[in-house]
């Protein structure tokens, strides 16, 4: 028996099968703990599959009504019914437990990929597809629907297939957050490295540029925190993206603005100057005591002199990143923090619900946030929805994450016309994604866009300035020996 949590366990005759429930239990129980003993069994005879859980004394058995159409791949029938078998479990879970998941058994990124997918096969159903299929909720469900049609058009407007997408890193922050795993190093502790860090990211921006020769869609300047640069690191930054790219046929130009202690006018206009057209400032909460406790350094106010400030420098598209669930929060601190949103105006609004991530500090010191849960998030979540609507602004990428409060999801929100194509492109893996630096992932579509494949570059800053020819001859070796079109 694989052990799935403290009281938790599962058995099944094909290991993969466990795989597969493994990541609805961690959904149904977060902690790893149920309120009584929890035994999932998955057995064969005969050809015949049969699913039993027991919860406490409580029991359900099934036997999971799986019927091939006859000369179907091997391959895609072992899938379909692993896929079964998990549906089977969730309902029986749900069914022992009293508790419904928003996005059912659905335990993926990217959801409103199978809705995506649809569209473009001319299938019809989608809601009920993902509701009867799936067993998600008939308000996600929607919701999927709604997101997918959006992403449906402004994707095949800009004939996705023909081009490339570039994501450059800069993985250093002032400090780390209380819920963050992301690749950022210190700056108290790693700041000597910024200059040997640009050095090799430009050896790597001139080696990769030789090799693709698509056209280029999207540029996304990420970390970490890009604006812990300089204004004229960041000059060098860009000139070299120009200097080695094709910038001409860009779409956009996104640069993640980030924590407002990192922002000044200097640096805004040396972003300004150099053809950014889109920028994220991400207060999180506009409740000071929260910043405090969640381990940012910034004020509230500071939040408005960066929108202030990045106005008056002519920029026109400005996100706001939020985020549901943070620690002591309650619903009336996330109506507050809207409130004070909704006098910056953005043009655009990500919600994310908070991930409570392994590495992360809320997770490996829990008790520094003892008594600090917060309560109310679907309400906050709503509330997001209900003030971007209210705003003129339509959903329009969706993804999700492991062991997020409550099973929910992150939800980008735009005025039309203002939407990040990258943000899309990189969520519904339709497009190749150069991404250079350190912890950067480049996504290589292959088999007429059907799959991709991850070409990875070293998480350590000391790694990737000491081995950056390594990261470039991966890139390179990668697209030989695969025939890959760039």
């Amino acid at each position: 028996m694989r052990q799935a949590g403290v009281n938790i366990g599962i058995t099944a005759y094909d290991p993969l099968m466990e795989d597969d429930i493994l990541p609805l239990l961690h959904s149904f129980f977060p902690d790893g703990e149920a309120q009584s003993d929890l035994d999932i069994r998955v057995t064969e005879e005969n050809g015949t599959v049969r699913a039993v859980t027991s919860f406490g004394s409580a029991v359900k058995n099934e036997i999971v009504p799986f019927k091939p159409e006859e000369g179907t791949d091997e391959g895609v029938i072992r899938r379909e019914l692993r896929k079964e078998v998990a549906r089977v479990v969730y309902l029986q879970i749900s069914c022992l437990t009293g508790k419904i998941l928003p996005w059912g058994m659905l335990t993926g990124v990217r959801p409103t990929k199978l809705v995506l997918e649809r569209l473009e096969n001319g299938l019809g159903m989608h809601a009920s597809y993902l509701m009867d299929r799936f067993c998600v909720t008939k308000e996600k469900a929607a919701l999927a629907v709604r997101v997918a049609h959006k992403e449906y058009t402004l994707i095949n407007d800009l004939d996705y297939k023909h081009g490339f997408s570039l994501y450059v890193g800069i993985p250093f922050c002032a400090s780390i957050c209380n819920y963050c795993t992301f690749g950022s190093h210190p700056l108290h502790i790693f700041g000597h490295y910024v200059e040997p860090y640009l050095d090799a990211l430009e050896k790597e921006i001139r080696e990769t540029a030789r090799f693709m020769k698509k056209r280029l869609d999207c540029i996304y300047i990420g970390g970490g925190t890009p604006t812990i640069l300089s204004p004229d690191q960041i000059k060098r930054l860009i000139s070299l993206i120009r200097e080695n790219f094709d910038t001409d046929t860009a779409k956009e130009f996104s640069f993640e603005a980030g924590r407002p202690d990192s922002i000044t006018k200097e640096k805004l206009k040396a972003m300004r100057e150099g053809g950014v057209t889109r920028i994220s400032i991400n207060p999180q909460s506009m409740v000071e005591r929260t910043l405090r406790t969640i381990g940012r350094a910034h004020t509230p106010a500071q939040i408005t002199e960066a929108f202030m400030a990045a106005r008056e420098c002519g920029f026109d598209n400005i996100n706001a990143d939020l985020i549901a669930g943070l620690s002591g929060e309650t619903p009336e601190d996330f109506r507050y923090t809207l409130s004070q949103i909704e006098k910056l105006s953005p043009e655009s609004l990500t919600v994310h619900t908070l991930a409570h991530k392994r590495a992360a500090r809320l997770t490996t010191s829990p008790e520094m946030y003892e008594g600090l849960e917060a309560h109310g998030v679907p309400e906050m979540v709503g509330m997001g929805a209900d003030w971007a609507k209210e705003h003129g602004m339509e959903p329009y990428y969706l993804y999700r994450q492991k062991n997020m409060t409550e099973s929910l999801e992150n939800i980008g929100y735009s005025i039309p016309g203002k939407e990040c194509l990258y943000n899309i492109l990189i969520m519904e893996e339709k497009q190749t994604i150069l991404a250079l630096g350190a912890g950067a992932s480049s996504k290589f579509v292959r088999d007429c866009r059907e799959r991709f494949e991850r070409v990875e570059n070293v998480k350590s800053v000391k790694d990737y300035v000491e081995r950056i020819d390594d990261m470039i001859e991966r890139k390179r070796s990668y697209i030989a020996e695969n025939n890959i079109e760039v």
